[in-house]
């Protein structure tokens, strides 16, 4: 037995409402320059105070009297603000720094 393909007549019944795609309104969201991305790194239970300090030499290419006041201000206030820019730039500084070990996240700027 052999099937036979065929296609349906395309029939509009009068009166019916046909179905058209609607419309959303896309709304563009433009992100302000003067607001940056930053990326901040957090206290966390686990890296020496040297190690942290060393990271932010090596990452950002502090000097260490910079990567030491940063590594303090982690230490004491739980956090600091490490890099800023735009988000592409501090999302990759986010990444390297998780490579490194270190609790970091992007935000931004306030």
């Amino acid at each position: 037995m052999a099937w036979r393909m065929t296609t349906a007549p395309n029939v509009r019944l009068s009166g019916a409402p046909q179905a058209t795609p609607e419309t959303a309104e896309v709304e563009q969201v433009v992100e302000s320059e003067d607001r940056p991305w930053v990326t901040v790194v957090w206290d966390d239970p686990v890296n020496l105070m040297h190690y942290v300090t060393y990271i932010f030499q090596k990452l950002f290419g502090y000097s260490k009297a910079k990567a030491t006041e940063l590594m303090l201000k982690v230490h004491q206030e739980g956090k600091a603000v490490v890099s800023s820019g735009s988000r592409d730039k501090m999302e990759h500084d986010v990444r390297r720094l998780h490579a490194a070990g270190l609790w970091a996240t992007m935000q931004r700027d306030d």
